[in-house]
């Protein structure tokens, strides 16, 4: 025969932690507890247990002395006396404190009503507000689309009329350059004429200082002719300087001709001075 696996005390154990955890103490709960052994052997030592606890409580036990009894029966009558007054008395201190409860819970949500109402007026008069101020913006908005589309039109207006007036501007500039051009040509032009003007005057001056002079120095002139010869001198002498400010002037115009605005027209060159002697 093979000897026992487990222990009796080991099964015990065993089958007290199953009925501690509110389990079904059978053969194979047993052996899966204590990890092995025939299920009926396991089954029959926890029966033998139960037997033996039971056979253990149904022994005889000794009956109290009468006065112990009595002394027990007294105790047990004032102890219940005890236990229903104090019963009676937490019975109402509870229904006290549950009515105090229910009153203090009736005060707070009567309290919580009137701040929930309060509450509830100052929301409608909010969402009030804020659909007067929603009113208000969309009637902005609508104003605002307005001007934007008024605005938008003016743009596009200015946008035209700038594009022309760039357009005429370029053309301005355009003709401005080209009566520079000319201007500045004509100046030269007119500039180069008065230096040959002045060249001839000043030769036909030179040519009359040397006749005066060699008149002078032959004595073959009268007094008369000396005095004529120096007032041509003279004359001549006038006109060169006229000649040499207006070139002067000429000169002056051409070095401003980037600074000053052109002109309409431009001035025709100076005649020739009258009182020039033949062969000039």
């Amino acid at each position: 025969m093979r000897p026992a696996e487990h222990a009796p005390e080991a099964i015990i154990e065993a089958g007290q932690a199953l009925q501690a955890a509110g389990r079904n103490i059978t053969g194979f709960a047993l052996r899966q507890k204590v990890g092995g052994g025939n299920p009926s052997r396991l089954k029959q030592v926890w029966d033998e247990h139960l037997a033996s606890q039971s056979v253990a409580r149904a022994e005889p036990v000794a009956e109290l002395p009468v006065e112990v009894a009595e002394e027990m029966t007294a105790v047990t009558k004032a102890l219940t006396e005890r236990l229903a007054a104090l019963a009676v008395e937490l019975n109402d201190k509870a229904v006290k404190a549950a009515e105090r409860r229910v009153h203090e819970i009736v005060r707070t949500a009567g309290e919580q009503r009137a701040q929930a109402e309060r509450e509830l007026a100052d929301a409608s008069q909010t969402v009030e507000d804020l659909e007067s101020r929603l009113d208000q913006a969309n009637a902005d908005t609508d104003s605002l689309k307005v001007k934007l589309e008024a605005s938008e039109g003016a743009r596009q207006t200015q946008a035209v009329e700038l594009a022309q007036v760039r357009e005429r501007l370029a053309v301005t500039e355009q003709a401005a350059k080209t009566a520079e051009a000319q201007h500045a040509q004509a100046l030269k032009i007119a500039a180069g004429q008065h230096a040959a003007e002045l060249l001839r005057i000043e030769d036909a001056a030179r040519r009359e200082a040397e006749q005066l002079s060699k008149a002078l120095d032959e004595g073959d002139h009268s007094r008369t002719a000396a005095q004529a010869a120096r007032e041509d001198a003279a004359k001549l002498r006038g006109q060169v300087e006229a000649l040499q400010s207006q070139a002067a002037q000429l000169l002056r115009a051409i070095g401003q001709q980037g600074n000053d605005a052109p002109s309409v027209g431009v001035a025709a060159p100076a005649s020739k001075t009258p009182g020039a002697k033949k062969g000039d």
